[in-house]
């Protein structure tokens, strides 16, 4: 648990662990609790609570979740980071992705986790042991980066990972954390 948590302080906080059914009611369910857990007034929660929303929306939509199974809501803190992960049971067909059609009416749930998080990923845990997707929320605005240059074009998404998939410990701008568990 909380990989991202382990480069940044020995003792990060458990804010709240829940199991939640794998029904749509467990979205909003889901959203309270984070609010419960961190209070209104936290500096991002509105951004937690978005990303939570998003990650166990997947979690019920696009896994292999029954009604009777439950997905595993983790939402720890540690130094400047709030970190939220989201188990599931994992998909026969593929995991998770930013979609690229820029028409499609649907499918924005990882692409508005990747805008408001630092980092995100996913950990397979192999056939049949499902899957946890996580990001990585800074507490703390960053600096102003106005004179950064600006990204080639067609190579990343800005944040120095390529398109579609979430920066790699040691890449550029990648994260100081590994997803390794």
């Amino acid at each position: 648990m909380g990989e991202f948590m382990k480069a940044t302080s020995p003792e990060p906080k458990l804010h709240g662990d829940v199991s939640l059914p794998s029904v749509r009611d467990s979205v909003s369910r889901a959203r309270s609790e984070v609010r419960r857990w961190l209070g209104n007034t936290h500096p991002v929660i509105d951004d937690v609570v978005l990303a939570t929303s998003e990650l166990v929306t997947n979690a019920i939509t696009h896994s292999n979740a029954r009604a009777n199974d439950f997905i595993r809501l983790t939402v720890t803190e540690a130094e400047e980071f709030i970190g939220i992960e989201v188990n599931d049971p994992g998909s026969t067909f593929s995991g998770p992705h930013v979609r690229k059609e820029v028409n499609a009416e649907d499918g924005r749930g990882l692409l508005i986790v990747r805008e408001i998080s630092l980092a995100w990923g996913v950990r397979e845990h192999g056939c049949g042991l499902g899957r946890t997707v996580w990001c990585a929320i800074r507490t703390v605005p960053l600096p102003d980066c106005s004179s950064a240059p600006e990204p080639v074009s067609g190579q990343g998404d800005g944040r120095g990972s390529p398109a579609g998939r979430a920066p790699v410990a040691g890449e550029p701008g990648g994260p100081a954390f590994s997803v390794e568990g």
